[in-house]
């Protein structure tokens, strides 16, 4: 075989040798996988949901003479400003499953990626707090009820829409976890799954700005 057949052989596997998935390269996409481009696909339209939650949120109290309802309780900032920190310590533990995922260290990505998992379960655990109460009261035993008004509404809609969010990813990080741990899962679906997981973290800035500190 002659050397410019080999380099083109090499060439070739470089672009589609890793777990037979990789599109040819693209002036528009480059190297990436079908996987990647659909959940950059998915993102995009959910980050529309997303824009139109807070946009209607935006609207609602602009035009609210009365935003508080008498009885109505303020949000708790100090308590949510600690599940973001937990929030954001999850996404750098998932940088550090993608990172062992690239380098073949499945051990470690196996206890990354349990790592993020438990902050999402915890971040969940913190939400149930805030709403109903587990330690202690919850807004809803404070007065902060659904449909009493549009602080109220917006308020359990969006932070419930972000919940649903954590938590079908954390059922997505231990589903891929334990196909990690069985050696089915390889580095490009990990870094799939980063995507998916730093994406809910960013959206979660975003509530936390909007809703609770502005």
């Amino acid at each position: 075989m002659s050397a410019t057949a080999t380099a083109d052989a090499g060439h070739h596997e470089e672009h589609h040798g890793i777990g037979g998935h990789l599109l040819p390269s693209d002036p528009s996409v480059g190297l990436a996988t079908s996987g990647k481009i659909g959940m950059w696909i998915f993102l995009l339209s959910d980050a529309f949901s997303f824009g139109g939650l807070l946009l209607a949120y935006g609207i609602l109290r602009g035009g609210s003479s009365v935003w508080h309802h008498e009885g109505e309780p303020s949000l708790g900032i100090n308590f949510t400003a600690g599940l973001t920190f937990l929030l954001i310590c999850s996404s750098v533990t998932m940088v550090m499953a993608v990172a062992n995922a690239a380098e073949g260290n499945k051990s470690k990505v196996t206890m990354w990626l349990a790592l993020t998992a438990l902050g999402g379960a915890l971040f969940l655990t913190g939400q149930f707090q805030e709403y109903f109460g587990i330690w202690s009261e919850g807004l809803t035993h404070e007065g902060l009820h659904f449909g009493h008004s549009s602080y109220a509404s917006t308020f359990y809609l969006i932070t419930s829409f972000h919940g649903a969010h954590v938590f079908s990813g954390t059922l997505y990080i231990l589903i891929t976890t334990l196909r990690n741990a069985r050696g089915k899962a390889d580095a490009n679906e990990i870094e799939i799954l980063g995507l998916f997981w730093h994406f809910v973290d960013l959206i979660w800035i975003l509530v936390f700005t909007f809703v609770y500190l502005l």
